[in-house]
C-alpha cells in the first residue's frame, strides 16, 4: 500500500473539545488507511497558518485541518500563499463547520476519516481580502461580529446556541452604516446598509438559503447586502432565513455575483473572514479560481450543486 505523509493541524478547544479526546482513534484510523500522520496542536491565533505553511515547506502530501471554521481559515491561509499546495483534508469538529456542511463532509469524526483515506479531491476557489484569505464567507456590518465575539468556552458548553444567545444580546443595537460597494461587471451601490456578505459557498452561519446558489467552483462570489431597515423589518427577514425561505429578491436586499469587489466606508466597519476578525474597511475582495484541492466524497458536492466537477486521487509527492 502506498503511504501518504500528512500533517494534522488541530485546535484542541474546537467545538466541545472532541478532537482532543478522539486524537488516538483519529490517528489510528488514518494510519490504517495508508496515511502516515504527524500532529500539531495549535496554541494561539495564527499558529495553524504557520503550521500549514511549514508543512508545505517540509513536503507533506496532505494537510488535515481538524477543528472549526476558524482553524480551517488559518490552514487555508497557510497553504494558499505557496506555489505548491498539498491536498487539504477536513475533520469538521467545530461549532458551525460551514464549509464542511456545504460540501457534504461528514460531521462524525470516523466518517470524515474514512473520507480522507479515500483521497479523492475537488478543486475549490479561494477568496482573498486584501492580503488575507478566506474559503467560505467574508462580511461586515451589524451582527457579522457574532462569530468572533462569542467566547470559546461558551461555544464549548452550549455549541450553536451560543451564537443565538449573543445575537439576542446585540439585536437591539442594530444600526445602518453608509457603505459603497463596487463590483466588476455589476456596478456601484452607495447607500446605508446593515451588513454585507460575500459568500464562496452556500452555507452561511449554518443557513443554506442566504446564498443558495453560491458554489466554491464557479469562479464568482455571491454577494448579499441588507439595506437600511428597522428592527421589525430585520426580524421579518431573519424569520424568513430561519424558515429556510429565500430572501434574495426582497426589496431590502441587494444580490449579485462578481469575482472582484471593493467595499468602502467612512465609518469603522469590522470584517469577518470565515468567522474570524479580518480587519476593517476599506477592503478589496478577489477570487482565486480552483486554488486548492480539497478532499471530498467521490461524488464531490453533487448533492448540493449540479455536476460532479474534476475529481482526482492524491498521489505521494505530487
Amino acid at each position: 500500500m502506498e503511504r501518504i505523509r500528512a500533517r494534522l493541524i488541530y485546535n484542541p478547544t474546537s467545538g466541545r473539545e472532541e478532537v482532543r479526546r478522539r486524537l488516538p482513534d483519529i490517528l489510528q484510523k488514518l494510519e490504517r488507511g495508508g496515511i502516515e500522520t504527524s500532529c500539531h496542536a495549535t496554541e494561539g491565533e495564527g499558529d495553524a497558518a504557520r503550521a500549514a505553511s511549514l508543512a508545505v515547506e517540509h513536503g507533506f502530501d496532505m494537510v488535515i485541518a481538524a477543528g472549526g471554521d476558524g482553524t480551517l481559515n488559518e490552514v487555508v491561509s497557510g497553504l494558499s500563499g505557496h506555489e505548491r499546495r498539498p491536498a487539504l483534508g477536513i475533520l469538521p469538529l467545530g461549532t458551525t463547520n460551514d464549509f464542511a456542511r456545504a460540501h457534504g463532509i461528514p460531521r462524525q469524526w470516523s466518517d470524515a476519516c474514512d473520507l480522507i483515506t479515500r483521497r479523492f479531491t475537488r478543486s475549490v476557489d479561494v477568496g482573498k481580502a486584501d492580503e488575507k484569505y478566506f474559503i467560505n464567507i467574508a462580511g461586515g456590518g451589524s451582527l457579522t461580529e457574532l462569530t468572533y465575539e462569542v467566547p470559546s468556552k461558551l461555544k464549548t458548553m452550549v455549541g450553536q446556541l451560543a451564537y443565538y444567545m449573543k445575537g439576542l444580546e446585540k439585536i437591539t443595537n442594530l444600526h445602518p452604516v453608509r457603505m459603497k460597494i463596487t463590483a466588476d461587471g455589476v456596478g456601484e451601490f452607495d447607500e446605508e446598509m446593515m451588513l454585507f456578505l460575500i459568500a464562496n459557498s452556500n452555507s452561511v452561519a449554518g443557513f443554506d438559503r442566504l446564498a443558495p446558489d453560491a458554489s466554491t467552483n464557479d469562479g464568482v462570489f455571491d454577494v448579499l447586502a441588507l439595506r437600511k431597515c428597522n428592527l421589525g423589518e430585520f426580524i421579518r427577514l431573519a424569520t424568513m432565513v430561519m424558515r429556510g425561505e429565500r430572501v434574495l429578491q426582497d426589496p431590502k436586499t441587494i444580490y449579485f455575483q462578481s469575482s472582484h469587489i471593493i467595499v468602502e466606508s467612512e465609518d469603522r466597519v469590522q470584517l469577518n473572514l470565515d468567522g474570524e476578525f479580518g480587519g476593517t474597511l476599506p477592503c478589496t475582495f478577489s477570487l482565486l479560481p480552483s486554488h486548492l484541492q480539497v478532499i471530498m466524497d467521490e461524488q464531490g458536492v453533487s448533492s448540493y450543486r449540479h455536476g460532479n466537477g474534476n475529481l482526482r486521487s492524491v498521489q505521494p509527492d505530487e
